[in-house]
């Protein structure tokens, strides 16, 4: 399997204040990794510092993308290389359509002319896959939307950029069991041999669903055990009161 994403080392700050204190992970093509901690154990700030928010400083470590040094590059050159980020709380964006907002993300990431009718058809077969009101197409991005059509309004976009890595934090937070079946399927739907994914989760719902090749317990900025998915098991039977000093 090729190397897709390698972190090295990688000590991250918000402010002040330090959270990661020396993660090292590797994700090959093909594979799906999870993340799971207690809150505040810095799961978002890893998703975070691999797109390189600016309100996360890296004070050392790499993180390497396809065997290139992406530390300092800004957060939509990284998009463009093909890692996607859904997040938590997903941005409602006034007078932007669903379709207007996802042609021109695509325009940017893939750098061609987008061709409208071919994408609404292809919209819509995924919409259908996921079981969204079509009408959505033309509603203004996640205003109005329920948390259950916000998510799976972020795996439509998963789908539609198709990036190499997708990392996904908290994609099950807030969702029903029919939910969070339908966004596996979406995720399902995207995973191949060439690509991967990182699923960032204080819980396991999603998994019951999906079967990760490794699980990495994050507690206090430092991965403290890697194991498979018999490890999520574990965690949603006895807790991370173990794994803490």
């Amino acid at each position: 399997m090729s190397k897709l994403l390698e972190i090295k080392n990688l000590f991250v700050n918000a402010g002040e204040k330090e959270i990661l204190k020396g993660i090292n992970l590797r994700i090959n093509a093909g594979e799906i990794h999870v993340i799971m901690g207690p809150n505040g154990s810095g799961k978002t700030t890893t998703a975070n510092a691999i797109l390189n928010n600016p309100l996360y400083q890296k004070k050392s470590g790499e993180i390497i993308f396809e065997g290139e040094n992406i530390n300092n590059l800004k957060t939509d050159e990284i998009a463009r290389k093909g890692i996607f980020m859904s997040f938590q709380l997903p941005e409602e964006i006034q007078g932007v359509s669903v379709t207007n907002f996802l042609k021109y993300a695509k325009g940017k990431v893939t750098g061609k002319p987008v061709k409208i009718f071919e994408f609404k058809n292809e919209l819509k077969t995924y919409m259908d896959e996921l079981k969204m009101n079509p009408k959505n197409m033309d509603r203004s991005l996640n205003v109005g939307f329920s948390g259950g059509e916000k998510k799976k309004n972020e795996i439509l976009q998963l789908l539609v950029l198709n990036p190499k890595l997708a990392i996904l934090d908290e994609t099950d937070s807030g969702l029903d069991v029919d939910a969070i079946k339908t966004v596996s399927k979406g995720i399902e739907m995207f995973k191949t041999k060439e690509n991967s994914v990182l699923i960032i989760t204080h819980n396991t719902k999603i998994l019951h669903s999906l079967k990760p090749d490794y699980v990495h317990v994050l507690v206090d900025g430092k991965i403290v055990k890697t194991g498979d998915a018999s490890l999520a098991k574990e965690i949603e039977e006895n807790g991370y009161e173990q794994y803490k000093k």
